[in-house]
């Protein structure tokens, strides 16, 4: 062994400052000072459980599931909201010339949209400035939010046309294929 490589090791006095206690140990300082020791560290008391129940581990539980609870209740209002009838036209993603054109014709919410469109989609298109392809975003947007779109009544049945005249029947020579003419 190497001389005078090791440092020089003494009897050291410990302190806890928490609790006061003291006990000698070795150590290359003289007197050491600690924050806390065994006797009164929560872990090797026993105190850590409690420790853990005063924080309120229940009641961070019972917290997460309040906050669980009114996320779900905040998203229910949310499709209860998306489902409602009162919504705006403006939701229906339509162009805003047949936004505009709704409005001003008195629909102002989707409910009257679905009761002008229980009429017939011509009824719809009978709107100055509200087309077939407005028509046909707005109802698969209303299909996209949950709405049932209503069935419009049947028009009314149009008259039978007068069945076209028969053709002439070609002559039996034209019909003739060049192998039973060979016959």
């Amino acid at each position: 062994m190497q001389a005078e490589i090791h440092p020089q090791v003494y009897d050291a006095k410990v302190t806890c400052a928490s609790c006061g206690a003291t006990w000698v140990t070795t150590s290359t300082k003289k007197e050491l000072r600690i924050d806390v020791c065994s006797k009164c560290h929560p872990f090797f008391t026993g105190e850590a459980a409690r420790l853990i129940d005063i924080e309120g581990q229940v009641d961070r539980f019972y917290k997460k599931l309040s906050a669980r609870q009114e996320y779900v209740e905040t998203q229910k209002a949310k499709e209860v909201e998306a489902n409602s009838p009162d919504r705006s036209v403006d939701d229906l993603g339509v162009s805003p010339r047949a936004i505009d054109s709704l409005k001003k014709a008195g629909i102002l919410t989707i409910g009257q949209f679905l009761a002008k469109m229980a009429e017939g989609d011509a009824a719809l298109l009978e709107i100055s400035g509200f087309a077939q392809s407005s028509l046909t975003t707005a109802k698969k947007k209303l299909r996209s939010l949950g709405f049932e779109l209503p069935v419009a009544p049947e028009p009314a049945p149009k008259a039978p046309k007068a069945p076209k005249a028969a053709a002439p029947e070609a002559t039996a020579d034209a019909t003739e294929t060049p192998e039973a003419a060979a016959e």
